[in-house]
């Protein structure tokens, strides 16, 4: 069965064109334009992995993913957030707010496959395996590695 993730953007370019893309390597796509939307469908649906901009309508990229990271029913979705917000302040509220990846824009395609691949890849075991929830593993300045290329800020994956 392919895995299914949720792409929550408020421009509709970049939703279709990421959609496009991993749609073309196998994935199921479930698409949202605004906040509240990929708040319910997100619950709705139960993706296998978000993809989640900060800047939209209704209730932005931290709000959902603190949401999501809060609720026993959805905090072990991993979320990769891809934005165009790259300043050190906006990383780390996004690391705060309990997202698993974050990525600026513009951003390499064949980065965000690898990342997505990364992340299912290690969500695998974890959903699967019985036992106490995640400790948290937001990180310090220091302790997160330099950039890999270009649109690539990476919180530290253990």
């Amino acid at each position: 069965m392919a895995k299914r993730i949720l792409v929550a953007d408020d421009e509709i370019r970049v939703v279709a064109v990421i959609k496009k893309r991993l749609e073309s390597v196998g994935y199921d796509v479930i698409t949202a334009y605004e906040g509240y939307e990929a708040l319910k469908k997100a619950r709705a649906e139960r993706p296998d992995l978000i993809v989640l901009d900060l800047i939209m309508p209704n209730l932005n990229g931290y709000q959902v993913c603190a949401m999501l990271k809060r609720d026993d029913e959805y905090k072990h979705i991993p979320i990769l957030m891809l934005t165009a917000r790259s300043q050190e302040k906006d990383i780390e509220e996004g690391m705060r707010s309990g997202a698993d990846y974050y990525m600026t824009k513009p951003f390499e395609h064949e980065m965000l496959l690898a990342q997505i691949s990364a992340l299912l890849a290690k969500a695998e075991p974890a959903a699967e395996a019985p036992g106490p929830a995640k400790a948290e593993t937001a990180l310090k300045k220091e302790e997160r590695p330099a950039a890999a290329g270009p649109g690539d800020r990476a919180k530290k994956q253990p």
